[in-house]
């Protein structure tokens, strides 16, 4: 059986020939593990393409997930000049503007002008594009989408791989763009102060990350990842989770699933209490499902509440594991991991969350050996 068929009648809750394999990387462990240059490598589709490429042979992965999308060819325009040191690279823009490019993180944006967040008395909702222009990466970082070229990155990654493994797409939370727009703390406090605003403005990002979601389906992925950091109960309660995320990103779930596309959502940290809340959208999977410390959710109790609506993607603890572990360990979790995931099929091995920056390879690349001794079915 091929990758992509492996991962195809996983994420369509049947038993392959045996558990697929598929993780998420952080930026900063590709970078390391690539030795690209880290503003080249954030902005050019080809060289992310080729990390994406290069990577997923290296760990065995079954599938590449496409993060970021709408590189700009031509934004080296907007550079005034750019200065290398040990720790990674600067970019001065022509604007004032400096972002910061470690080697092993992501980027950190610096505007020349500081603009406070707007007020939510003051916004109107119908000053949010229709054609939302990018992604919020993390803590006010904004990948600019290139309306020109806005799917480049799909057409390469599926011409050099598209007929062998999963190809998976991603679009972020409208919780996320309303948590961009405001700041974390004040949009926290509208929810509660100005909570039919909110839901106006959650609404509005809510049709541009549909739309998003629908036109990536036209260019041949086999599933849409939801990110959504911000939505466990480390900061929303099952309440409001209720309230302010799952309408919206069941919206963007069913436009998806009518499309014929698989969607999972990926939410860290601790979601043991909304498990099947969360299955209400209508997504087809779950990823992450953070074991503790990092989490509060155990893989035999979720597959059983959950494991026969969606898949599961999952959950090998990513720090204390991955990062900090040998290969024995990581050899004794993945198979842990296996024998509670595999029963019924629906279940991909992977990390819970992304791969740690600083992870050895050699700890990544046995999860690959521990799937063909243990991953078969009978």
């Amino acid at each position: 059986m091929i990758p992509k068929e492996r991962m195809q009648r996983t994420m369509d809750l049947e038993e392959p020939d045996r558990v697929p394999l598929m993780c998420q990387m952080s930026i900063g462990h590709m970078l390391l593990q690539t030795g690209f240059p880290p503003s080249e490598f954030w902005f050019s589709a080809e060289l992310f393409a080729e990390g994406l490429l290069r990577l997923r042979k290296i760990y065995d992965f079954e599938g590449i997930l496409i993060s970021l999308h709408g590189h700009s060819p031509h934004w080296k325009k907007n550079v005034a000049r750019i200065q290398a040191d040990e720790k990674g690279e600067i970019v001065y823009w022509k604007n004032g503007d400096r972002t910061d490019f470690p080697y092993d993180d992501l980027p950190r944006h610096y505007p020349f002008k500081n603009l406070l967040p707007p007020s939510i008395s003051e916004f109107d909702p119908e000053s949010i594009p229709e054609e939302i222009d990018f992604i919020p990466v993390s803590q006010g970082l904004e990948f600019i989408l290139d309306h020109d070229n806005k799917y480049d990155i799909f057409d390469i990654i599926y011409e050099n791989a598209g007929d062998q493994y999963s190809i998976h797409g991603e679009v972020t939370s409208p919780f996320d763009y309303f948590l961009n727009l405001f700041g974390l703390k004040e949009a926290m406090i509208y929810l509660i102060q100005a909570p039919s605003k909110s839901k106006e403005i959650l609404q509005r990002f809510t049709e541009g990350v549909k739309k998003i979601a629908v036109e990536q389906t036209k260019h041949r992925v086999d599933a849409i990842k939801i990110s959504s950091p911000y939505a466990g109960s480390g900061f929303i309660s099952p309440a409001f989770y209720r309230e302010f995320i799952l309408p919206y990103e069941g919206q963007i779930a069913r436009a998806v699933r009518e499309q014929g596309v698989h969607v999972y959502t990926h939410t860290c940290g601790a979601i043991n209490d909304r498990l099947e809340m969360m299955v209400e959208a209508g997504i087809s999977g779950l990823e992450c499902l953070d074991p503790p410390p990092l989490g509060n959710v155990r893989l035999a109790e979720a597959k059983k509440r959950v494991g026969s609506r969606i898949f599961i993607k999952g959950n090998i603890d990513p720090v204390n594991i991955l990062l900090y572990g040998t290969i024995e360990t990581v050899k004794k979790d993945a198979k842990y991991r296996i024998e509670k995931g595999k029963p019924g099929g629906g279940f991909i091995l992977s990390t819970a969350c992304s791969i740690a920056p600083h992870t050895k390879r050699e700890n990544i690349q046995v999860l690959a050996q521990v799937t063909e001794e243990a991953g078969y079915y009978p």
